[in-house]
């Protein structure tokens, strides 16, 4: 039987879902592959996990449905997805370790969200200015 392993992650409002399987190497994100996936910025904060431990990805494809949000939230949400797969598929302590010390956010969703805007004002903190006086 296959080996198939489904993580995700979070990252204010953006929701990456991962499914890992044995193949050979290939990440897809939204079925884009990773090499031509947004831009440099991007594809390298998604590439974290896999330059922290290079021979992670030796013989696992990744397909990774992400949908919400803005494009970095949308990144840290797939690497975080991708960081997860990596440690469920080879089941390492040692790998988790190497992630949670160079950042805590690879393992566990960023529970950040933006602040509700109130009345009175513009948004969350700021008020309209008051004319009298």
């Amino acid at each position: 039987m296959a080996k198939i392993i489904n993580t995700s992650g979070k990252r204010k409002t953006a929701v990456a879902r991962a499914t890992l399987k044995s193949g050979n190497g290939r990440i897809r994100i939204n079925s884009v592959p990773l090499e031509i996936y947004g831009t440099e910025l991007i594809r390298m904060k998604i590439s974290e996990p896999l330059l922290l431990i290079p021979t992670a990805f030796d013989g696992i494809d990744a397909n990774i449905d992400v949908h919400g949000g803005g494009v970095m939230g949308q990144a840290e949400a797939v690497r975080t997805a991708i960081a997860r797969g990596i440690v469920d598929w080879h089941n390492d302590p040692q790998i988790k370790d190497v992630f949670l010390t160079y950042d805590r956010t690879l393992l566990v969703n960023d529970s950040r969200q933006k602040e509700t805007k109130k009345p009175h004002g513009r948004g969350a903190r700021k008020k309209f200015q008051k004319s009298y006086r």
